[in-house]
């Protein structure tokens, strides 16, 4: 990864735009992957009436539950964790970029644009203190990152049970809050990741409606 980051950057001359063409390139690679994963929420979105339906009728019997369950995915040829394993393959790109960003010597000091003067550390406009961040300064791109799981979160189709599903609503606050401290680099990647997602599944729910 550190190697296609200094390869782009050597026409870019801007670590931060180097990281954005990574970014591209590693969704070309997942958009099957990520597809499918959009493909699926969208079936899944269509038996949730059904699957309500047994839900409520075998509340009390949850062997008989899971069997009507399984049956029920199975007639509509639906995985229900394929959600799961886009992020599952892209955790070994997310870490290597992580160790690529805190060890690499070229990436120190390494401008992007505006207040962003060192991709190496956490993103800060600013000197305001605010408690639990350090250092002081508002955390800009990351909030921006936060917003856009908010965004990305809204147009994905919802599946599961209720409980699930205010799981995942605290996703975003428990992301911006984990990454207010990584660096700038590893937030720009992962804003314009999700960016580029919440392009794929705009495409997604034009075709499919």
């Amino acid at each position: 990864l550190l190697e296609l980051v200094l390869f782009f950057n050597t026409f870019t001359g801007n670590y931060g735009i180097a990281i954005l063409l990574l970014t591209v390139g590693i969704r070309v690679v997942f958009y099957p992957v990520n597809k499918k994963q959009a493909t699926a929420m969208k079936a899944m979105q269509r038996i949730q009436p059904e699957l309500k339906k047994i839900q409520a009728k075998f509340k009390d019997d949850r062997e008989r539950l899971n069997k009507e369950m399984m049956e029920l995915y199975k007639r509509h040829k639906v995985n229900p964790l394929a959600g799961c394993f886009p992020m599952l393959l892209q955790l070994p790109v997310f870490i290597g970029l992580y160790n690529a960003l805190m060890q690499a010597i070229e990436l120190r000091h390494a401008p992007f644009l505006g207040w962003i003067t060192d991709l190496s550390q956490p993103d800060r406009l600013g000197t305001l203190a605010i408690p639990f961040v350090d250092p002081p300064g508002i955390p800009v791109m990351t909030l921006l990152m936060g917003a856009s799981m908010v965004v990305q979160q809204r147009m994905t189709p919802q599946a599961g049970d209720p409980m699930q599903q205010r799981m995942m609503m605290f996703m975003p606050v428990i992301f911006t809050v984990m990454f207010i401290n990584f660096p700038s680099g590893l937030v720009l990647y992962w804003l314009a990741n999700n960016v580029m997602s919440i392009a794929q599944q705009y495409m997604t729910n034009r075709s499919s409606n």
